[in-house]
């Protein structure tokens, strides 16, 4: 007979264990330091926020106290309140505002490359307004031609010059305000 003992593998232990008391801390603090972002926020941004009424409540009330100990225990009190709310949805809409999305990102990129198209070329000015026939023509022309002459007199500066953006900005934002549903512009 063999005396020596199986070797074990983690399915032999189930993971139906609670958590540890350590774990269950982390857990804790992790939702407090939630609950002190959404402290900090503005009105604004908490009413976007899917929020009980309670938790908004306690949230307004904590904005609102400036005393050291009293403000410590209604963060607290925020922090036990979070234990029912969607810690995780939370934290992904702080990371949206914090970060900004990577769809945003790609819009704002597709748009930079629109406006370096256009002032490279009038095919995709003609392009741009087959697509949206009720634009202003004659207002982005003119963007165009400004950014145009900006560029060229930007590559003339002497090095170290910091070099002229405005027509080159305002042409970006008259395309930021056009609706574009799909990438393949």
């Amino acid at each position: 007979m063999d005396d020596t003992l199986p070797p074990t593998s983690p399915d032999d232990f189930p993971d139906d264990r609670p958590p540890s008391k350590s774990q269950v801390k982390r857990d804790m603090h992790a939702l407090l330091d939630l609950g002190r972002e959404l402290i900090a926020l503005p009105p604004a941004k908490l009413a976007k926020l899917p929020l009980g009424e309670s938790l908004r409540e306690a949230i307004a009330l904590a904005q609102r106290i400036h005393s050291n100990e009293g403000k410590r225990r209604q963060v607290h009190y925020v922090g036990k309140l979070m234990r029912q709310a969607d810690a995780p949805a939370l934290r992904a809409q702080l990371d949206v505002w914090a970060n900004g999305s990577r769809e945003e990102t790609r819009a704002m990129h597709r748009l930079e490359e629109l406006r370096d198209r256009l002032i490279d070329s009038d095919d995709v000015l003609t392009q741009l307004l087959e697509r949206f026939p009720g634009l202003d023509i004659q207002s982005l022309r003119a963007q165009i031609r400004a950014a145009r002459k900006e560029t060229r007199e930007n590559a003339a500066l002497p090095e170290g010059r910091e070099p002229a953006r405005k027509h080159y900005r305002a042409l970006f934002q008259t395309l930021k305000t056009l609706n574009f549903e799909d990438e393949t512009f």
